[in-house]
């Protein structure tokens, strides 16, 4: 073997995972610029102005609870699952059904890039939420929901807060 004819061996990487990648960069980058955690009764008044107070019959206090479990009150949360989804934002709303990310053919039932639901200032957040609320599911659409609030008493969620 001469000396410099080594190289190392290259990997056929499939098309699709490298923009998968990329785009996984650039959304953790694109969020982690306008992402915010919100306190939990800074929440509660944003969530109470949108008109979520009684939203199909829950409560304030299910929509805290639902963003503290799904996303610990974090705009930009962004989470990748297994099937190549993605959970975005405060809610974690999931782009095999709600909103479009880098596979054209998926329903986009909210009508919103996923990358609009990391917005800080919620209202695109809330609209996909309320959409997603009036499936028949409700709340019980979120796995968050169903395992940690779902049934309890959630009033310590809005407890002292001014609302």
């Amino acid at each position: 073997m001469e000396a410099g004819s080594w190289a190392p061996r290259r990997w056929p990487r499939p098309p699709g995972i490298v923009l998968l990648a990329l785009a996984s960069v650039l959304s953790s980058l694109l969020s982690s610029g306008q992402a915010r955690v919100y306190s939990r009764c800074e929440l509660a008044r944003v969530l109470q102005d949108f008109g979520l107070e009684g939203y199909r019959g829950y409560s304030l206090a299910d929509w805290i609870c639902l963003a503290y479990f799904a996303s610990g009150f974090n705009t930009g949360a962004v989470d990748h699952e297994a099937d190549g989804s993605t959970n975005s934002g405060i809610f974690q709303i999931n782009s095999r059904k709600w909103c479009k990310n880098l596979n054209p053919n998926v329903p986009n039932l909210c009508q919103m890039y996923c990358s609009d639901l990391l917005n800080p200032n919620l209202k695109d957040t809330v609209i996909c939420a309320m959409k997603i609320t009036q499936e028949p599911q409700g709340l019980g659409s979120w796995e968050a929901w169903r395992h940690h609030c779902q049934g309890k008493d959630l009033s310590d969620w809005v407890d002292g807060c001014e609302l």
